[in-house]
């Protein structure tokens, strides 16, 4: 089962995609894929559309979101699969974490304004719909739009990260909480593309203890921010600690994404797919 093309990362436009869940769904049967979950920032709206978006493709689903915490003084996000996306634990624990974007956000402005780039707040609310669920992501659409910077990628180079103009740390969710949520709503947790934190190789470890003490039970090996060396340390990592492997593109936009859909290298034969954990659930 591990040579199985599962996308079980991505964002539509009900959190920092520019794709609506119908147009993903079919995005991800036209490049073949055989497994897919939206799973959008702290945020389970649009799990309803993606799973009869898949149904009409015939496309098997999963139930997905991807949750802010905060670990080590680190944003880490953790994805939830194949839970019971109306179980109240869940719903009111990401209500809660969504809760700070807003006054985050203008925190943002505020430094961006300074920066010599005034009214950021109002240009990337039109991108995020929702004062909820507006990220650094729907800035840096706003500063390429308004021809700030010529992409994304820009943008993080020179704002919105650690010691740039307009970053502000944000309080997220607790590790334990959120893969408690997942849990207690039937899902699965799992560690999304670990090597983007900015960790020291003990907070890493520390991570991993934590979240596997906590009934966390998966990693992302395969996804679309990972090298291949990568892969491999964290395939390695996987089998060390005892967690099913997950694959994800971490697609949002066709013009943002480092990876489309459906396009990454399948899981080496030697770890346990995460999939095997969700038979009972793929929809």
């Amino acid at each position: 089962m591990s040579i199985l093309n599962a996308d079980l990362h991505c964002h539509s436009t009900v959190s920092d995609g520019t794709l609506e869940p119908e147009a993903l769904a079919a995005r991800a049967k036209a490049n073949g894929v055989e497994l897919w979950s939206l799973t959008d920032h702290d945020e389970v709206a649009g799990q309803r559309r993606a799973l009869v978006a898949a149904r009409a493709q015939g496309l098997p689903y999963l139930t997905g979101t991807e949750i802010s915490v905060t670990f080590a003084d680190v944003t880490v996000h953790i994805v939830g699969l194949g839970f019971d996306p109306d179980h109240p634990a869940l719903v009111q624990g990401l209500q809660r974490t969504r809760g700070g974007r807003e006054e985050r956000a203008r925190e943002m402005a505020e430094q961006l304004d300074k920066a010599g780039i005034p009214d950021a707040y109002e240009g990337a609310l039109k991108y995020a719909g929702n004062p909820e669920l507006i990220s650094r992501t729907h800035f840096a659409r706003f500063l390429v739009d308004s021809g700030v910077c010529k992409d994304t990628h820009e943008v993080f180079r020179k704002y919105l990260t650690d010691g740039k103009p307009g970053f502000v740390p944000h309080r997220w969710a607790r590790l334990g909480d959120a893969v408690g949520w997942i849990r207690e709503a039937g899902g699965v947790a799992v560690i999304a593309h670990p090597a983007r934190y900015d960790h020291s190789p003990t907070q890493e470890y520390a991570l991993f203890s934590e979240f596997k003490a906590h009934g966390g039970q998966a990693v992302e090996v395969v996804t679309g921010s990972h090298s291949a060396a990568e892969y491999v340390k964290y395939a390695d990592m996987a089998i060390e600690f005892g967690l099913a492997a997950s694959r994800g593109s971490d697609f949002h936009s066709p013009d943002e994404s480092h990876c489309d859909l459906g396009a990454l290298p399948y899981l080496e034969g030697r770890l346990t797919p995460v999939w095997d954990l969700l038979t009972d659930r793929i929809q």
